[in-house]
């Protein structure tokens, strides 16, 4: 049983999506890849998306660099070895779609991986929105560019506090 609840954000409401065993996604209003919660339960009092809500309020503060949930994300194992790869992408910082692949050990998998990063499930908490083209540019984001643009920036203000 996947339960939800919505949370409005500083990017809009975001739905928040969670199994007993932890978050299983977090979508935008207008989300790339996200059809609607079909048959999911609204619970507002479920324990992983109470703490999932208290951390998304801490990271839009700037006083949270590292979120500390349990995930329940549904892919592959090749998107599940991407989506580990973006978890270990310290907050305030980038990297690139290429750079991705190199620390899976798939360095020709180049384009795979950003369709892998396009269909992370768990915005915001697995950050995809710190991937960057080849060229340090925007690009690609299920959220849409200005949201990832506004994440960078509230990164980049507070990436020097201390956590």
């Amino acid at each position: 049983m996947i339960s939800y609840t919505e949370y409005d954000s500083p990017l809009g409401t975001l739905l928040l999506a969670a199994s007993p065993r932890g978050i299983t996604g977090l979508y935008f209003e207008e989300h790339k890849y996200f059809a609607g919660p079909g048959n999911w339960q609204r619970d507002d009092a479920q324990p992983h998306l109470i703490a999932a809500v208290r951390q998304l309020e801490d990271y839009f503060r700037g006083e949270r660099h590292d979120f500390d949930l349990a995930l329940d994300a549904s892919g592959t194992p090749f998107q599940q070895a991407v989506w580990d790869a973006l978890r270990s992408l310290r907050f305030g910082t980038t990297a690139t779609y290429a750079s991705i692949a190199q620390r899976i050990a798939r360095p020709n998998a180049i384009r795979a991986t950003g369709t892998a990063i396009g269909r992370n499930p768990i915005s915001i908490i697995v950050p995809c929105h710190r991937v960057l083209g080849s060229s340090g540019s925007l690009s690609g984001f299920a959220g849409g560019l200005p949201r990832k643009r506004y994440l960078l920036d509230l990164e980049s203000r507070h990436a020097f506090k201390l956590t």
